[in-house]
């Protein structure tokens, strides 16, 4: 069996190794990232990304995060572009292409055919004498001193630069065309993501049957109102308006308390000023004050009219807990 300190030492000094290089980028940054940053948030065209190996692994990466933020992106292997791909690039497309020597020889066959179409070219390359640096247009230092693989081949360190390198692209576009957390609900529909950006506690609560009972209901009523909506809770009303709620917990505070509960009303028993939120609030929103106030319900309002009850058990069931 494998030593465990020698396994985690090996783990420890990886990362140690790839923090330390993508922490050097800050100071490989200049103002060639920020030309390029400008020039794709002025195009007209697409960003494509384009490499061979491990760096065409990266740049659909990339790609994905451009085109989840904002910025619309289509990947482009630098092998199948020299065989027939060259087509997927379009006037105003900007091209931005990962190379560690910039020197691979499927990227330097591409970078004359893409001068022939005058589209701008982005090269992110830890070689700034290489072919890449040389014709790019604008050029991404991610020059990393070494691998993490012991014998300084499988690329490791690099390929974490250029990912880094990728994603501060995507921020700074994020940030610049005010891309909101709605913009992005919209490019992630589905999963638990997707609901925490756009679910609404009114999407919930019409689903939920809604308790109420009148504030001089008697006790038989109060529980019988909790148990058939199934909620753990109603809202008690008078004249029209909420003025408390009866919860589980406060039938059990009642049942300890007294003796005698013939007479005792929903008045007698129930928590006045209870918690609520909006209809419009976000299901997270309404999830974060659940757990913040230790409590299992809220009641919703529309325009200040009672609309019924979310259940930190829909938000489980939305998979958004």
């Amino acid at each position: 069996m494998s030593d465990i300190q020698s396994i985690l030492s090996t783990a420890k000094r990886t990362l140690e190794i790839e923090s330390k290089a993508i922490g050097n980028l800050i100071g490989q940054l200049d103002e060639q990232f920020a030309l390029a940053v400008q020039y794709i948030l002025e195009s007209k065209g697409r960003v494509v990304v384009s490499g061979v190996g491990k760096s065409a692994i990266v740049a659909s990466k990339i790609v994905a995060t451009l085109n989840s933020t904002g910025t619309p992106a289509i990947f482009m292997h630098a092998a199948d572009a020299i065989h027939g791909d060259l087509g997927t690039i379009q006037e105003n497309d900007i091209v931005i292409c990962l190379s560690k020597s910039g020197n691979t020889p499927e990227i330097k066959a591409l970078l004359p055919l893409i001068k022939i179409g005058k589209n701008k070219l982005i090269g992110i390359t830890g070689n700034l004498d290489s072919v890449l640096a040389k014709q790019a247009d604008f050029v991404l230092n991610t020059y990393v001193e070494k691998e993490a693989c012991p014998n300084n081949l499988a690329p490791t360190t690099s390929t974490s630069a250029q990912m880094a390198m990728g994603d501060a692209l995507a921020i700074c576009l994020l940030e610049l065309r005010g891309f909101t957390s709605s913009d992005f609900a919209k490019y992630h529909p589905g999963g638990a993501l997707g609901k925490k950006l756009y679910l609404r506690v009114a999407d919930i609560v019409v689903n939920n049957q809604k308790p109420q009972v009148d504030v001089n209901s008697n006790v038989k009523e109060v529980i019988v109102e909790i148990s058939e909506k199934m909620l753990g809770v109603t809202a008690v009303i008078e004249n029209g308006k909420v003025v408390g709620v009866v919860t589980d917990g406060d039938i059990r505070r009642m049942l300890s308390k007294y003796d005698n509960i013939n007479g005792l009303t929903a008045k007698d028993i129930m928590t006045s000023s209870p918690k609520s939120v909006d209809v419009d609030t976000l299901a997270v929103t309404a999830l974060e004050l659940l757990q913040e106030k230790g409590i299992s319900q809220l009641l919703a309002f529309d325009n200040g009219a009672y609309a019924g009850v979310v259940h930190i058990h829909n938000l489980i069931n939305e998979g958004i807990l």
